[in-house]
């Protein structure tokens, strides 16, 4: 059965999931954080979710779909990193958010990334992954 909106994706809701997750976490950083590192978390989180929708809006373009995954799956890498950096400064001081947040956005990495191949492969309109 072919997927009729991107919000019928499985990586879609995770994402979104994630990003609603993230910002609402990142109210707890100290206010320096907030306009830099917090809002640069915030940005490549929800960028993940915007890029699978506008892939999806484009899958009738190989192409096109192939690129907005990759960038979805880049900005996955990039919030992990923002994780990464705010952890590391102890600006976001709760190990077990971190943890929760970092063995999330791995796997919704490779989600992406098994989501991606058959779309390389085998592009078609239909999507029946």
């Amino acid at each position: 059965m072919p997927y009729l909106s991107y919000g019928d994706l499985e990586v879609y809701q995770l994402a979104h999931r994630l990003a609603v997750e993230v910002h609402e976490a990142t109210m707890e950083l100290p206010k320096f954080e907030m306009f830099e590192e917090g809002s640069q978390l915030h940005r490549s989180s929800k960028s993940v979710c915007g890029n699978i929708a506008e892939g999806f809006g484009r899958r009738k373009y190989k192409n096109e779909f192939v690129r907005f995954l990759v960038y979805a799956l880049a900005s996955c890498d990039e919030t992990r990193a923002h994780l990464d950096l705010l952890f590391g400064t102890g600006s976001l001081a709760r190990a077990d958010l971190y943890k929760q947040f970092t063995d999330a956005y791995d796997e919704l990495g490779r989600k992406l990334q098994r989501f991606l191949r058959p779309v390389e492969r085998c592009h078609m309109t239909r999507i029946t992954l």
